[in-house]
């Protein structure tokens, strides 16, 4: 292209007297100065060209001495020039190219075949479990990945790094909690039926709760997860280490019918008793005016902790309640392993944690008084008590004890869906 466009464009050189070639020389030299920073490769060499045409003969060398562009890229700038205005009068795309196709600098993977090949080797997901590997203590960033790239030979920046693992499918991304442990066969099952006991119990205008513990909360001035609108300049000050004598156990029970809870605040120990009594509790406070005449109470519970289908200080502290509320307690555990999907987790506890973000729990009162505060758009109601009794840990039920309950296994699952009914008064 450039041969065939130098060869129309022969100039003999420049064919002004040597005052006159100065003043235009020096012209040209500042009118390309000034557009200079606004013109990218192909612009320039087709304004020099422009101007080149302009001048007529001797053009061509001028403009050259006075851009410092060779007269090769000027007459390449022509000659796109006569194409463009007699056989391309529509610019096509391929004619607003900047430079020819595989023009350019070659990439660093281009240059460096391995380079992929050797990146990807490097964040393979069992790299950390490789014992050779240089990364297997250590954060893939994109820094630490360029060092051991070098070390391996190769030139590369962070930013190609970076680039060749988009190219690659790799993305920033953080733990998602999805492995729920080994999955029961009736898991589905076990919700399905609790769905149907839930729509039974509430027809027939009983209460349905769901029911479970919080995380402990230390009490002291503490950092609290989270951020809090405050003066600039002037964040609240917390104490430096997380030594704390006292802690704040929340155990909710959340009324599925009403939406609305109870959140009983220990100090104590998390233990089945302690389970039991938050129900108790909320059946005072609560339930009992809102449901006068009813005659079973259906709790929905996780599978483990203090409230497990396996604890049997749960089973005998639910007895001793239903003796003393003439109620009969169903209870459904959720299958093992599926704790999230329990209502008051994303119903009650979700907005707890939000109320109450950024904002140290100084003392028990407050931890009370920020639960009960909280409420949502959907008219989520909480109240909340200090519960100051001690809750002993290691309580042992017998054989003969256990043997007392008056439990009735439900014939689906009958160890995760159980009815504890009063006992008859001993005459």
């Amino acid at each position: 292209m450039s041969g065939k466009s130098g060869s129309k464009l022969k100039d003999p050189g420049v064919q002004y007297s040597s005052k006159t070639g100065t003043m235009l020389q020096e012209q040209m030299r500042q009118k390309f100065e000034n557009l200079r920073w606004a013109m990218d490769e192909r612009m320039r060499r087709l304004w020099a060209a422009n101007e080149a045409l302009a001048l007529g003969r001797g053009g061509m060398t001028l403009v050259s001495e006075a851009t410092g562009l060779s007269r090769q890229t000027i007459a390449l700038g022509a000659g796109e020039i006569q194409r463009r205005s007699v056989v391309d009068p529509v610019p096509s795309r391929e004619s607003q190219r900047i430079r020819q196709p595989g023009a350019g600098r070659k990439s660093a993977v281009e240059k460096q075949p391995e380079l992929r090949a050797a990146l990807e080797r490097l964040v393979e997901p069992q790299t950390r479990g490789d014992p050779m590997s240089p990364l297997r203590w250590t954060c893939k960033s994109l820094q630490k990945l360029t060092q051991e790239l070098k070390q391996e030979g190769f030139s590369v920046s962070p930013p190609t790094v970076g680039q060749v693992l988009v190219d690659l499918g790799f993305s920033l991304q953080a733990n998602r909690k999805t492995q729920e442990g080994a999955q029961h066969p009736d898991r589905d099952a076990q919700f399905a039926y609790i769905a149907q006991r839930t729509t039974q119990v509430m027809q027939a205008g009983n209460p349905v709760i769901s029911i479970d513990s919080k995380k402990k909360e230390l009490v002291g001035n503490f950092k609290n997860v989270g951020r809090e609108w405050e003066p600039q300049g002037l964040p609240v000050k917390v104490e430096v280490h997380d030594f704390a004598e006292a802690k704040a156990i929340p155990y909710g029970v959340y009324d599925l019918g009403r939406n609305c809870g109870w959140v009983n605040v220990g100090i104590d120990h998390d233990t089945a008793e302690f389970a039991v009594e938050s129900i108790r509790r909320w059946w005072k406070q609560m339930g009992q005016s809102a449901y006068p005449q009813a005659t079973e109470l259906l709790i929905t519970a996780d599978a483990g902790g203090s409230n497990g289908y396996r604890i049997r200080l749960w089973k005998m502290a639910l007895q001793r309640l239903a003796d003393e509320l003439g109620l009969s307690l169903s209870v459904c555990h959720l299958p093992p392993g599926t704790s999230k999907w329990n209502k008051i987790e994303h119903r009650m506890f979700c907005h707890i944690t939000q109320n109450w973000r950024g904002r140290p729990l100084v003392s028990h009162e407050v931890v009370v008084n920020l639960i009960a505060a909280t409420t949502t758009q959907k008219g989520l109601f909480i109240q909340a008590d200090l519960d100051t009794s001690l809750y002993p840990r290691g309580i042992k039920i017998s054989d003969q004890e256990l043997a007392q309950i008056n439990s009735k296994p439900d014939p689906f699952h009958g160890e995760w869906n159980y009815s504890i009914c009063p006992r008859l008064p001993v005459s």
